[in-house]
């Protein structure tokens, strides 16, 4: 009986469950009929087809991302920094595998890019408005970014809402107050819907976070939030690099300054204290 199968035990089907009334089960909760029929080409070429599935995967990514920030910001809100870590640990993984999608992109000659760019008219990458929701959670905030999508009511309302909220690191900033560092109120009752900029005062909370034990919550909080950092700058870095190999130093689609722009924004650190401070410790 060691060898056959016992007889009160059912043999395994060959194939699983085939037969549904409607689209499967995957379908319904993937979507994948949607998304895979959502790349409409306007070229010959077939390197735009590449070009046109990596953006949109990035566009998910953005969504994931967002999602993670905006549940850490809740989160810190609510003094749970448990829920907040591990929420921007999973952003780490997903800020990975978003930076992953140049590797497609990455080295395209002049003449490949050539061969599909007009395709993209007035279309440029800084017109994500998913993407702008990112960097206004990181507190890059510019009302005049609003204006691309003022055509497009649902994004440009999400925008302005995002705008108007406090931004992840406001959200950081106002649990190390509410932890008893001293955080200036000029930083605490900033208006959310302007940049952020650095303080020394905020570089000294740091400092006073970092020199004490590493394994404390408020430390374990800034080490998560540097490496969000690391791959945002690794992300502008390497948007930098695709751009530059592909086009030099022509002018960027939509009007943008191209590889000049880029190359401003990839000079910026988020959360500029938790670099700064560490000379200090």
């Amino acid at each position: 009986m060691s060898q056959q199968a016992r007889p009160h035990e059912a043999a395994e089907p060959e194939t699983p469950h085939l037969d549904f009334q409607g689209t499967t089960p995957y379908e319904d909760y993937v979507r994948a009929d949607v998304l895979t029929h959502l790349q409409h080409t306007l070229s010959d070429d077939p390197g735009e087809m590449v070009f046109l599935v990596t953006t949109q995967v990035m566009e998910l990514w953005f969504t994931v991302i967002v999602h993670e920030w905006e549940t850490a910001a809740d989160a810190l809100r609510a003094d749970d920094v448990p829920t907040a870590i591990a929420a921007l640990k999973r952003s780490v993984r997903e800020l990975e595998a978003l930076n992953a999608s140049w590797t497609p992109l990455a080295q395209l000659t002049p003449a490949q890019f050539n061969s599909y760019r007009s395709a993209l008219g007035e279309g440029s990458g800084f017109q994500s408005a998913m993407y702008r929701r990112m960097e206004f959670l990181l507190g890059e905030k510019s009302a005049s970014m609003l204006v691309p999508h003022r055509g497009a009511p649902r994004a440009h309302a999400e925008l302005e809402k995002a705008l108007h909220e406090p931004s992840l690191y406001d959200e950081v900033l106002r649990l190390l107050a509410r932890h008893g560092h001293t955080v200036p109120a000029t930083v605490l009752h900033r208006d959310v819907s302007q940049r952020y900029e650095p303080s020394d005062q905020v570089e000294q909370a740091w400092a006073a976070v970092y020199s004490g034990d590493p394994g404390a919550e408020l430390a374990r909080l800034g080490e998560a939030l540097t490496d969000v950092a690391e791959l945002v700058w690794r992300w502008r870095n390497d948007h930098l690099v695709a751009t530059r190999r592909a086009m030099g130093a022509k002018p960027g689609t939509g009007g943008s300054a191209g590889v000049a722009w880029l190359e401003k924004r990839a000079r910026k650190n988020v959360f500029p204290e938790l670099w700064t401070a560490r000379s200090h410790v």
